[in-house]
């Protein structure tokens, strides 16, 4: 039934009859309906069970349909600020029409009350309802998902930064400079040097195609490409050749002459 899914509609009326009827309407077209009689009485009861949209009288003594539904539409609490609200008025006037609207509402019904139009406009608000849930809850799923990315990329950015060199070789007749400023938190640009086994230095650089983890994470790759070729080879072009046939042999048939996406420049230097 529908009030299972869609919670209570509460009846906001100073008249018994009018609201007997019109819990007796609803009731036959499967909806749960509360009853409030006056604006008063409906406030406390809207703060305790949150029903899922309010029929209200515009004109009640005390504290009318209007005056409730500005202060509901205030409340600190935006489950209750942002109840559907049908007014229901004598006046089928523009100035009627307007004060509503300003009110907060957003339908109105005016009296004598056809069932048909009333039981259209309570289904059209319930699913404009269920349409916003739905969308708060995709943009909560979207929201904790960009909160992950954040600490993902975070965490890569240490990670990247932990394998850039920090202090340049100390070279003499040489000064080395470097600066390492990726466009977001994480790049696919990396840098080193190397000692070989004759006291020379390898320096070289690598650019992965793109920015984000995924360039980051070739990055981490190619140092560890890098380190691992000088404990088996003994020059430039054969530590090169090295690091390439690794990047084949991981990356398998994706790759062609050289990996996808990567640029690679190594120069040694002789020691004076």
């Amino acid at each position: 039934m529908r009030q299972s899914s869609e919670g209570e509609i509460l009846v906001i009326d100073d008249d018994a009859l009018t609201r007997k009827i019109l819990i007796r309407t609803l009731a036959a077209a499967g909806y749960q309906c509360g009853e409030s009689e006056s604006g008063r009485a409906a406030w406390e009861r809207v703060h305790r069970e949150q029903p899922a949209l309010l029929l209200l009288d515009l004109e009640m003594p005390d504290l009318n349909g209007a005056e409730l539904l500005k202060r509901l539409r205030a409340d600190q609490n935006p489950d209750i600020a942002q109840i559907p609200a049908i007014m229901l008025t004598g006046h089928g006037g523009e100035e009627s029409e307007v004060l509503c609207l300003e009110a907060g509402a957003d339908d109105f019904v005016t009296k004598p009350i056809n069932a048909a139009v009333l039981r259209a406009r309570i289904e059209t608000q319930l699913r404009l309802r269920f349409m916003r849930r739905q969308l708060q809850q995709q943009n909560d799923e979207l929201e904790a998902w960009r909160r992950n990315l954040e600490r993902d990329l975070a965490a890569a950015r240490l990670t990247q930064q932990s394998l850039i060199p920090h202090k340049p070789p100390k070279l003499s007749g040489w000064d080395v400079a470097t600066c390492f400023r990726p466009v977001i938190q994480v790049g696919g640009d990396i840098y080193g040097w190397l000692r070989m086994r004759d006291d020379r230095f390898l320096f070289w650089i690598a650019d992965a195609t793109g920015h984000g983890a995924s360039a980051a994470l070739i990055t981490t790759l190619t140092k560890l490409l890098f380190h691992h070729g000088t404990t088996e080879r003994d020059t430039p072009a054969a530590i090169m050749q090295g690091v390439n046939s690794d990047f084949r042999s991981i990356f398998g048939a994706r790759l062609k002459q050289r990996p996808a996406g990567q640029a690679w420049l190594a120069r040694d230097t002789h020691r004076s």
